[in-house]
């Protein structure tokens, strides 16, 4: 790994970024996502990338939940150049790619214990200015 210049350091076989933040909603669960933490990104020779993020969760009601997830994101050659260009990517149809990750939750908050016990499944998919995700508890 070379030495990091800024938020993002680049090597060989993929990138670092700390993620900038954003919120979450879902049954019983709300709050914004804290900036920072880690997304460790590494590309495959056949232009998959594998994913390894970590972050905090801040709910409404001042509980922290600690975030971790890997995945995998397939996007066909094809589609490639319009998923590079930023004022396209969000218009792709997220059916014509693979974008999925198994997040797993960790909190000493007991109104929330649950989450420790459970794992999920998410699909992810693009919009303008990110990437949102739908997450699923696996039952």
């Amino acid at each position: 790994m070379r030495g990091w210049t800024s938020a993002t350091a680049r090597w060989d076989s993929g990138f670092f970024s700390a993620p900038p933040g954003g919120t979450f909603e879902g049954p019983g669960l709300r709050g914004e996502v804290l900036a920072g933490g880690g997304d460790w990104t590494l590309f495959r020779p056949d232009g998959v990338m594998t994913l390894d993020v970590r972050l905090t969760l801040h709910t409404h009601d001042d509980a922290l939940l600690h975030m971790t997830y890997g995945g995998r994101w397939v996007t066909p050659p094809d589609l490639r150049a319009d998923m590079a260009d930023a004022d396209k990517r969000h218009q792709v149809d997220p059916a014509r790619y693979y974008f999925r990750t198994n997040p797993l939750f960790e909190t000493g908050a007991n109104r929330y214990a649950w989450l420790n016990d459970i794992v999920c499944v998410g699909s992810g998919y693009l919009v303008e200015g990110g990437i949102a995700y739908k997450v699923s508890q696996v039952v």
